[in-house]
């Protein structure tokens, strides 16, 4: 048994989905299961989906619900080992070579640079060093390139790292990891072993009214309703961006700072820059849902 669910204790399922709805955070049972065995087994969490419906919320609101630091890494085109596990402060060894007495041997000052010292620890060296609760999450882990998945694939299949002048750093304690993907590319298969799988998608109308009260109790259930039902017929539509659930959330807050009680035409067409981000959508929006132009 490791040290992650020992010290950031799920007792069940059922406690996944509470503790996760105090930091208004709502789960459907395939989630909490999901999320209860990873914890349980110590295995990283893919987690795969549109973009918006929750996957990055869902460690986050894990790591506030435990107490555990969240240490995010996020993946783009371009991203490499020294921006994702460590580098070395070149600079700061310079200057220590050149401070270094003209006498001592090369060896000597070799070994002194290569230090604790000199070392700038990127997020997953970050979270295998800590010895406390910490979760992990590496987001959008699609957008990168094969060579850094790879580097992915070493270090959540044994939890450590080699750092060629210090040696094997292995965890303490396994951070909890979560890995989402949009699905722009098929993640390796290798890495989809070592991982227990989730897919979310967007929420029916019905639980995106309960995401939206959770996250702005001040509006009224009725009028949460009626978002997350347009929510849900502009997502039907053909749209380059649909809107996520947390548009829907600003979507709401936006129409209680201005005090909007109902979704009329009037208030759909004034606030449709909240969750459609493309003028071609809102072309396409205000011709399904009937706007005057």
């Amino acid at each position: 048994m490791g040290l992650w669910h020992r010290e950031v204790v799920f007792t069940s399922p059922e406690q996944v989905a509470s503790e996760l709805a105090r930091v208004r955070y709502l789960t459907d049972p395939a989630t909490a299961t999901t999320v209860f065995v990873a914890a349980a087994l110590e295995k990283p969490l893919l987690i795969e989906g549109p973009a918006g419906v929750g996957k990055t919320q869902l460690a986050k609101a894990v790591a506030e619900a435990t107490g555990a630091l969240l240490i995010r890494l996020q993946c783009y085109e371009g991203l490499d080992e020294a921006r994702a596990l460590y580098e070395w402060n070149y600079k700061k060894q310079l200057l220590r070579i050149q401070a270094a007495p003209a006498d001592q041997a090369w060896e000597a000052t070799h070994d002194d640079i290569f230090t604790d010292e000199f070392l700038l620890t990127r997020p997953l060296l970050t979270a295998i060093r800590r010895d406390e609760p910490t979760v992990l999450l590496i987001d959008e882990a699609d957008k990168t390139d094969v060579e850094v998945e790879a580097l992915l694939l070493e270090v959540l299949s044994d939890f450590q790292v080699t750092i060629p002048e210090l040696g094997t750093v292995v965890a303490t304690r396994r951070p909890f990891v979560v890995v989402t993907s949009n699905a722009t590319r098929e993640l390796s298969e290798a890495l989809k072993r070592r991982c227990l799988y989730l897919h979310l998608d967007y929420p029916s109308p019905e639980r995106e009214r309960d995401i939206v009260l959770a996250q702005v109790p001040d509006l009224e259930p009725d009028l949460a309703d009626e978002l997350a039902r347009t929510a849900a017929t502009l997502r039907t539509l053909e749209l380059k961006k649909a809107p996520s659930v947390a548009e829907t959330i600003d979507w709401a807050r936006t129409l209680l700072a201005l005090g909007i009680g109902a979704l009329d035409e009037e208030a759909i067409a004034s606030t449709l820059g909240v969750i459609l981000k493309h003028h071609s959508d809102h072309e396409r929006a205000a011709k399904e849902l009937g706007l005057t132009p």
